[in-house]
């Protein structure tokens, strides 16, 4: 068994916390989070000891495992502890909103040669992951162009979106990154974006975005268009379009299930989108710690990685100069 310190406990540390307690793989010893009473709680749940400092965690030697899933201002520094200690490191995204604390780490920690899973989870969607198997496959023939639709049903609260680094670094980042994944070694040299808020005034007050689209351009020539929405009255949206020199490979969304009603009123009326991105990526979240485990075990290279996160925060840092310049922006990694 691999022992686990869970180091954040909000939404998404809950739904790891769970994942983590229910894999054969994994045994989670260690919880922790700023709020102790939420950290007392769930560590009876999942069986584990709450502990009130990190330190705890990268001190033990029978913990294999720091898994990041705190606030993002906290990533950098609980990656250099747990690098220092030589503990496999699994980090949600982003690394932080600020690419030269991310470089200034890189440097930091390179020596140590540190194994770090970064949780880009739609890499891991078997829909979005079997559009790169195809492609690779030639199925397509040369690819040419890659369309990425991504349309939350609504939007976060006001207190974290003032906090979110903006929608290119806290939404579209995973897109960024998805683009990256089917280009490979094709890298993005170029970006032009737009945004707009006209459902929403709310955004205007935060300086961010309710809408947003880029075009990126690969060294090779493709074109990646990218469409972002902070809010979908008809679910969570999600679809990738590869389209190639030979025909075009889809993921479309997940719905509730395949039903389909046919009556006199309705023709085909099919099930609502799922509404959550729990739900959506469940699976992609279960084959991410299926990796993980493997990572930790057989030191298999993971699919996504620290530079894979640090790649993506240049991408949102040039979408913002970009919509900020009016100007296509030229990409330097």
């Amino acid at each position: 068994m691999i022992n686990v310190a869970l180091i954040g406990l909000g939404r998404i540390g809950q739904m790891h916390a769970e994942n983590l307690f229910y894999h054969k793989s994994f045994n989670l010893k260690y919880t922790f989070d700023i709020n102790t009473k939420l950290n007392q709680k769930l560590s009876k749940k999942f069986n584990s000891t709450s502990i009130n400092n990190p330190q705890i965690a990268f001190k033990d030697k029978n913990i294999d495992l720091i898994f990041i899933a705190s606030s993002t201002p906290t990533h950098i520094k609980l990656i250099e502890e747990a690098a220092k200690y030589k503990k496999v490191i699994f980090c949600e995204k982003p690394l932080d909103l600020n690419i030269d604390k991310v470089n200034k780490c890189l440097r930091k920690i390179k020596k140590l040669n540190p194994r770090i899973q970064l949780g880009f989870n739609r890499r891991y969607d078997p829909g979005h992951s079997s559009l790169k198997k195809e492609l690779q496959k030639g199925k397509i023939g040369s690819l040419e162009k890659i369309i990425i639709i991504s349309r939350d049903p609504a939007p976060p609260p006001l207190n974290y979106l003032k906090v979110s680094g903006g929608i290119f670094k806290d939404m579209m980042i995973h897109d960024f990154d998805l683009a990256r994944f089917y280009l490979e070694k094709d890298e993005v040299v170029s970006i032009f974006s737009t945004g707009s808020n006209i459902s929403d005034k709310k955004f205007n007050k935060i300086k961010d975005y309710e809408l947003a689209s880029c075009i990126l351009r690969s060294k090779k020539g493709v074109q990646c268009i990218i469409t972002n929405s902070r809010h979908c009255s008809f679910g969570y949206d999600q679809r990738v379009e590869l389209f190639g020199s030979k025909g075009m490979l889809i993921s479309g969304n997940k719905k509730e299930n395949e039903t389909e009603a046919f009556t006199k009123n309705n023709t085909s009326q099919k099930k609502p989108l799922l509404n959550f991105f729990i739900d959506r990526y469940v699976d992609a979240y279960r084959l991410q710690l299926d990796e993980l485990a493997s990572y930790t075990l057989k030191k298999n290279k993971p699919i996504s990685s620290f530079e894979d996160g640090r790649r993506a925060l240049i991408l949102a840092n040039a979408a913002s100069n970009s919509l900020k310049q009016k100007k296509q922006i030229k990409i330097k990694f």
